[in-house]
């Protein structure tokens, strides 16, 4: 039986780019979505082998995506992919439930090569990822995202598109008071006074 790849990106150049990569295995059958929404819907309908998820989804991330398909299923295969090679995502990928991370800037093969190991039963980051996430530690001060767990990544990354407290509460399903507690948390952790300081640090770091 083929395996079933369930691939979430917006970018219509990286999704054919996947397709392309994969096409010559006649044992895999790709699966698209561009965004969270309809990618859980796929998740929910087609129930793929493994869900390739680009982190920078618009709306909301890759991360709160991976949330959701491991809500409905504790043993969903999820790769995530993205254009940022910072190992704060690396890290937060694995702690989100990814089983690999892959990125968009590394071979072409790892994807592959990403996609064989997890439908096994493994996990995969190439050896540089690894690497730079056993020795992150060091450079932590100066990254402070390093701080954050991947729901307070997600939310920052919403106040950096311009989204209210109320928005960002409606789009990852949790409470108003919940995101207002978690965006005043996030200040106080990263020595922040103000949400427009929370904003900026966002845009700093490449997260809008």
């Amino acid at each position: 039986m083929p395996m079933r790849v369930l691939i979430v990106d917006d970018h219509p150049i990286v999704a054919s780019g996947c397709r392309a990569l994969l096409a010559g295995d006649p044992d895999i059958v790709i699966l698209e979505a561009s965004d969270a929404e309809t990618g859980e819907a796929a998740f929910v309908a087609e129930r793929p082998d493994i869900c390739v998820l680009d982190i920078n989804l618009p709306g909301v991330s890759g991360f709160e995506l991976a949330r959701r398909i491991l809500a409905r299923s504790t043993t969903a295969r999820i790769i995530m992919f993205s254009m940022n090679d910072d190992p704060v995502f690396a890290a937060r990928a694995i702690e989100a439930g990814a089983k690999g991370y892959v990125s968009k800037s590394g071979d072409p093969g790892d994807l592959v090569e990403a996609i064989r190991e997890v439908s096994c039963g493994g996990v995969f980051l190439t050896p540089a990822t690894a690497q730079s996430i056993a020795f992150a530690g060091r450079g932590q001060a100066e990254n402070r995202l390093g701080k954050l767990s991947a729901r307070e990544i997600e939310i920052l990354r919403l106040l950096a598109a311009g989204k209210s407290l109320t928005e960002i509460a409606w789009m990852v399903h949790a409470s108003y008071k919940t995101i207002a507690n978690t965006s005043s948390m996030m200040r106080h952790k990263l020595g922040l006074r103000t949400s427009a300081e929370l904003v900026r640090l966002a845009i700093e770091s490449r997260l809008a």
